[in-house]
C-alpha cells in the first residue's frame, strides 16, 4: 500500500513539474483554449476591443541558448478560427527586442497606440488563409537571449509578440510556445510570459473554468478590473491565498464592465486567480472576451500565464494529511 502510494505521489510531482517547466501561452493552469485576435474591420460585438495583443515572453538571465517563439495555427481560415460570412482576415506576428521593448509606458498599455511598438524588430510574418500553418506550428526566431531587454524584476530578458488583424473581419484563434527548439516544444527552465490586456476564447460547455492570474505588485491598495463583451456568461469569481471568492462585475455584448476589489496584506506579491464561471442555461457559445486590470494609480496590471507564487489557494483550505496505514 505504501509503495502504490508513493507512485502516486511521484506521478503527481512529475505532472507538477511539467506544469511548471511547460510554456505554452495560454498554459495549462489557465486552461483557456485560445488566443483571439479579429481583422480590423470585425464589429467589436464579436469579442476584440482593439484588433491588437501584446504579449512579453521573459528569459531567465542565466539561460545563453537561442530561443524560438512558436505559433500554433497562425493562419485564418481552418475549423478553429472563427468565420464571418467569408474568410478575408490577414493577421500580423511581429517579435520586437532591444531596449524600451517592453519599459517604454506605451508598450505597457493595453490599447495599440503611441510607441507600443517600441524596440527593435526582429522578425515579423503576415498571415492569411493558408492550409500550410492550418493546425501547424509557425516558428519565430531563432533569438539570441540577449538581444531582449534586461529587467532586474525578474532578472530576465523580455522580447514581445504583437499581434494584429491588419484586414478583413474573421477571428484568429492561436497560441504561443517558448522553446529552446525550432521544430518541437521544449520549455526554457526559468521562463515565463505575461500581457496587460488579455483577449482569449472561452470554452463551448459549462464544465471547463478558465483562470487568469493577475500579480500584485509593492504598494498596490486596490485593483480595478475591466471586462469587455462577456455576453453576460456566467460570472466571474476571484479567489487568493486569503480570498475565498470576490465577485466581479460582468459585461454585456459589447461593452465594459468593471469592478474594484481591496486588496489584503497577504496578496501582495502573490497572483489573484480569476475564475470565468459559465452559465449552465442558455450556454454562450464561441465566446471571445477581453480583460483587463489596474491598480489604484491606473497601472495596468500583469497577467502572468505561470502565476507568480504558484497556483493561489485560499489558505484556510482543508489539509488532509496522508494515511499511513
Amino acid at each position: 500500500m505504501k509503495i502504490y502510494k508513493f507512485l502516486i505521489l511521484a506521478l503527481f510531482a512529475s505532472l507538477s513539474t511539467e506544469m511548471l517547466l511547460a510554456q505554452p501561452v495560454p498554459a495549462k493552469v489557465e486552461n483557456i483554449p485560445n488566443l483571439v485576435t479579429f481583422g480590423n474591420e470585425a464589429e467589436t460585438y464579436w469579442g476584440d476591443d482593439d484588433f491588437s495583443q501584446v504579449f512579453f515572453f521573459i528569459i531567465p538571465a542565466e539561460y545563453s541558448d537561442p530561443v524560438y517563439i512558436r505559433v500554433f495555427d497562425p493562419d485564418c481560415g481552418g475549423k478553429v478560427d472563427e468565420i464571418n460570412m467569408g474568410f478575408n482576415t490577414r493577421t500580423e506576428f511581429s517579435v520586437y527586442g532591444g531596449a524600451s521593448c517592453w519599459s517604454d509606458r506605451d508598450a505597457q498599455g493595453t490599447q495599440p497606440i503611441g510607441n507600443y511598438k517600441s524596440g527593435n524588430l526582429l522578425a515579423s510574418k503576415i498571415f492569411g488563409i493558408d492550409p500550410k500553418w492550418d493546425n501547424k506550428w509557425y516558428t519565430f526566431g531563432p533569438f539570441d537571449p540577449h538581444d531582449g531587454e534586461f529587467s532586474e524584476e525578474f532578472n530576465g530578458y523580455y522580447f514581445k509578440m504583437i499581434t494584429e488583424g491588419i484586414s478583413g473581419n474573421d477571428g484568429n484563434l492561436y497560441r504561443y510556445y517558448l522553446s529552446t527548439e525550432e521544430d518541437r516544444n521544449v520549455s526554457v527552465e526559468g521562463g515565463n510570459a505575461f500581457t496587460y490586456e488579455y483577449t482569449f476564447r472561452l470554452w463551448n460547455d459549462t464544465v471547463n473554468i478558465s483562470h487568469i492570474y493577475p500579480y500584485v505588485e509593492e504598494g498596490t491598495v486596490r485593483v480595478k478590473q475591466r471586462n469587455f463583451d462577456w455576453d453576460s456568461d456566467g460570472r466571474i469569481d476571484i479567489y487568493s491565498v486569503t480570498r475565498n471568492n470576490s465577485s466581479a462585475a460582468v459585461s454585456g455584448e459589447d461593452f465594459w464592465s468593471e469592478s474594484e476589489i481591496v486588496i489584503m496584506e497577504g496578496e501582495i506579491g502573490k497572483s489573484l486567480d480569476f475564475q470565468f464561471v459559465k452559465r449552465k442555461n442558455p450556454m454562450v457559445v464561441n465566446n471571445n472576451v477581453v480583460i483587463t486590470t489596474m491598480n489604484q494609480y491606473e497601472e495596468n496590471l500583469r497577467f502572468f500565464t505561470k502565476p507568480i507564487g504558484g497556483v493561489p489557494k485560499y489558505k484556510s483550505e482543508a489539509i488532509v494529511e496522508p494515511d499511513d496505514n
